[in-house]
């Protein structure tokens, strides 16, 4: 069963603007493609946005708040299983749901 979590599993930035760093591990047996979501799109920037995740290994999360009013969002990191050879991170988010979600709560004070 595919199994992505993030590390660490929450975010806090200052609400003045700040970066913070969070690894996405894959600790199931089979390649994930990711993309990552947010409740904010005028605050927060996220690199990257899609990206693979190979079995057992984990990929850096980089998230980028600009300065903003406090307020508490979130990150919706969408998953899904890929083919050892996929090339495309975006595909499996066009051709249907994701397998699964992690939910990151990010707090800007």
């Amino acid at each position: 069963m595919a199994a992505l979590a993030a590390d660490p599993p929450a975010c806090q930035v200052p609400a003045a603007g700040g970066a913070s760093t969070h690894q996405l591990v894959n600790s199931g047996a089979s390649r994930l493609a990711f993309k990552v979501k947010s409740s904010n799109n005028n605050e927060y920037r996220l690199k990257p946005v899609f990206g693979f995740v190979e079995p057992g290994a984990s990929a850096p999360l980089e998230v980028t708040r600009l300065a903003g009013a406090p307020k508490e969002d979130k990150l919706v990191v969408q998953f899904a299983e890929v083919a050892a050879d996929a090339t495309d991170a975006q595909a499996p988010f066009k051709a249907g749901p994701a397998a699964g979600e992690v939910v990151i709560p990010v707090s800007a004070t």
